[in-house]
């Protein structure tokens, strides 16, 4: 079993090899790699991420097939059935880190962020339901001097959303708290720039497992 620093670990060195340019090319989707797989799986990290196309965590963390369990929603919210499929692989494949994976100029949080201060009667209750499950995270920022400044707005509310998912992961699951507890299982935030490519980990890292 992978342990939550290792796969920490090993994304980062993933991250700062798409950023360099220097990607992984053989192993990775060779057809020995996939008859391996079709044995059964062993993802060595959990990301949630936001379905904006731009990024793909495999691509950016440079990870390859069977790699990492990836969720994939708009705005990387915490709804049951992300709860459930972050439960099933952790408890399934004994995957022991979690990521929350945010982005820069994320669209669904500005959505949330520009219905709050603009509501509109019209929104589908589907695209309601994503904007209610960021609202919580964003809403106590439209109060503060922030509001006057969209980008630095928007900065601190993609951070913020984050941080709500990595704590409703930690503490809204009874089977994730007794993982983390007892098993090792470790949920951390981090936000991948669309400028640079960077992912930076700011929620839940350890003091001593920061990078360099």
């Amino acid at each position: 079993m992978v342990s939550a620093l290792e796969a920490l670990g090993r994304l980062r060195a993933g991250n700062r090899r798409f950023v360099a340019g220097e990607q992984r090319r053989d192993p990775l989707l060779s057809h020995a790699r996939r008859a391996e797989l079709a044995q059964g799986q062993r993802p060595f990290a959990i990301v949630l991420g936001c379905s904006d196309s731009r990024v793909p965590a495999e691509i950016v963390f440079d990870q390859g097939l069977g790699d990492l369990f990836v969720i994939r929603v708009a705005g990387n919210i915490v709804a049951p059935s992300q709860v459930g499929s972050v439960e099933f692989a952790a408890e399934r494949y004994g995957t022991r880190l979690v990521v929350v994976l945010g982005h820069s100029q994320c669209g669904a949080v500005l959505a949330t962020l520009e219905e709050l201060q603009r509501p509109t009667a019209s929104q589908s209750r589907n695209l309601r339901s994503i904007v209610d499950r960021v609202r919580p995270s964003v809403e106590g920022l439209l109060k503060t001097e922030l509001r006057h400044d969209m980008e630095a707005l928007v900065r601190h509310a993609v951070r913020a959303n984050v941080g709500v998912s990595v704590s409703h992961l930690r503490h809204g699951s009874e089977i994730l708290e007794q993982l983390t507890e007892h098993e090792g299982l470790m949920v951390v935030g981090a936000e991948y720039s669309l400028a640079t490519g960077v992912v930076e980990f700011f929620d839940g890292v350890p003091a001593d497992a920061h990078a360099p």
